[in-house]
């Protein structure tokens, strides 16, 4: 996996939109103000928000992320490394789908539906 990978990901999602931080801090994925997928200095992995955080526990378990540093319990770290696109991707749009539903409801009348039919 790459940061390109996850940028094509991102940007495929209604919304969504990239925000660098020029003073070589991270850069994030966001939609609307909120951050969905942030990318930080190393470039070696991808923080995404959970469901909760049982969820970000049990993926930290099981091995398949980690502690995101500095975020949230209910973010976890997903590393580039030893990861198929397939599990960045169910990342990505978990956290997505999660931060989307957050958002003022007439800001998320505004935005595309999702192409594979959610909201």
């Amino acid at each position: 996996m790459s940061r390109e990978t996850v940028d094509s990901i991102c940007a495929a999602l209604p919304g969504a939109h990239w925000a660098s931080h020029h003073d070589g801090g991270l850069d994030a994925w966001k939609i609307g103000d909120k951050m969905f997928a942030c990318i930080g200095m190393a470039n070696d992995g991808v923080s995404v928000k959970c469901a909760d955080v049982e969820t970000a526990q049990f993926l930290i378990e099981i091995g398949a992320a980690q502690k995101a540093k500095y975020f949230h319990r209910s973010w976890v770290r997903v590393p580039f490394d030893g990861k198929a696109a397939d599990e960045f991707r169910d990342r990505i749009h978990t956290s997505y789908a999660i931060v989307r539903a957050s958002l003022p409801k007439k800001l998320q009348a505004t935005l595309a539906p999702r192409n594979d039919g959610s909201a």
